[in-house]
């Protein structure tokens, strides 16, 4: 049986990967693609590279019935997702790729996106959408709060670590280097060519990086107490990918076996050998996430590696997966193509 799909804001670059990635799923039909300042267009005239598929046009979203679809990606901007999925009918999934409902106390979420949650009713019954340790609460939700792409780089870098006691929690450096089109579509000055190329700078230094509120809601909840981690993100003139670098305090071949025994039946996390660097080109384009152990030069440190694609796993293949256990589809169905190389 092929369940019925709808992408609201799919003029984005988390619509289109779900859009490229649904396009070859045997139990996915796209019913309805929404776009509000594009409504009316081809999905091929916004995205020429989707083209040749058979897709309906983009519409305004009040124009879809909302009865017919078993299941919504909701793709729009942070703070408008609330209202809209508060009116969508109770038999309705939502796989949230916004922000909205990632960090499940209020008064959190007003810290970090600085305006009061318009939907604490919902946001109380949102499942946090990183697949692998979420998994039987995401199968049965109604509601799915994607991750951070950073966040979700970061957590598959340390959790295993945080949950068998392996490192030193008061002194967790992350430093994450990120590709553009992390920041969206959106025209911004310094995204402009040449206000990017050739160069690379810090941004969200200090504590100031919203993702930090996941970063400290989900490491303190596994620790059982506050976990407070440093964490500098990069941009780096690339397209796509997100590689985090992240110093910890721990015995490099203990951390090592404990990602292999953690990930050894996960089918998207890779544990690398020993001291294999990865990179964002090898997962480029894939749902699958490479982790690898380096030792330091120091006796008791390490260092951890985690490369994966930030509109991939970081976002739209991880709401893939996600919507593939709510609907009681095999999770990986959809999202087993290799990485484009080179």
């Amino acid at each position: 049986m092929s369940h019925k799909i709808a992408i609201l804001g799919a003029s984005g670059y988390t619509g289109a990967e779900l859009v490229r990635l649904i396009a070859t799923h045997p139990g996915l039909e796209i019913a309805a693609l929404s776009a509000d300042r594009k409504a009316g267009q081809p999905m091929g005239a916004v995205f020429p590279h989707l083209r040749h598929l058979d897709l309906p046009d983009l519409v305004t979203i009040d124009e879809i019935d909302f009865d017919t679809i078993d299941l919504v990606f909701c793709a729009l901007p942070h703070a408008t997702s609330q209202a809209v999925i508060r009116t969508l009918p109770a038999g309705v999934k939502v796989v949230d790729l916004s922000a909205d409902f990632r960090l499940r106390d209020p008064a959190e979420y007003q810290k970090w996106y600085g305006k009061p949650h318009d939907a604490t009713d919902l946001q109380e019954t949102a499942v946090y959408g990183l697949t692998e340790f979420y998994r039987d609460a995401i199968r049965d939700a109604r509601l799915v709060a994607g991750t951070g792409c950073n966040a979700a780089t970061g957590q598959y870098a340390l959790r295993p670590l945080i949950e068998r006691g392996l490192i030193d929690l008061d002194d967790i450096v992350i430093d994450l280097k990120a590709g553009v089109s992390g920041a969206g579509r959106s025209p911004k000055e310094i995204l402009l060519h040449a206000e990017l190329s050739e160069g690379t700078h810090a941004y969200g230094a200090g504590g100031t990086h919203r993702h930090l509120g996941e970063f400290d809601q989900e490491f303190s909840a596994i620790a059982g107490r506050p976990v407070q981690v440093q964490f500098t993100p990069h941009l780096i003139p690339m397209n796509r990918g997100i590689l985090a670098t992240v110093y910890v305090k721990g015995d490099a071949a203990a951390l090592h076996a404990a990602f292999t025994d953690a990930y050894a039946d996960e089918p998207f996390l890779v544990v690398l050998p020993m001291g294999e660097l990865p990179s964002t080109r090898h997962v480029r384009g894939s749902n699958y996430a490479h982790i690898s152990v380096v030792p330091d030069r120091r006796a008791g440190r390490a260092i951890v590696f985690c490369a994966l694609d930030n509109l991939a796993k970081g976002s739209s293949g991880q709401a893939l997966q996600n919507a593939n256990l709510m609907l009681g589809l095999p999770e990986t169905e959809g999202l087993t193509a290799p990485a484009v190389f080179p």
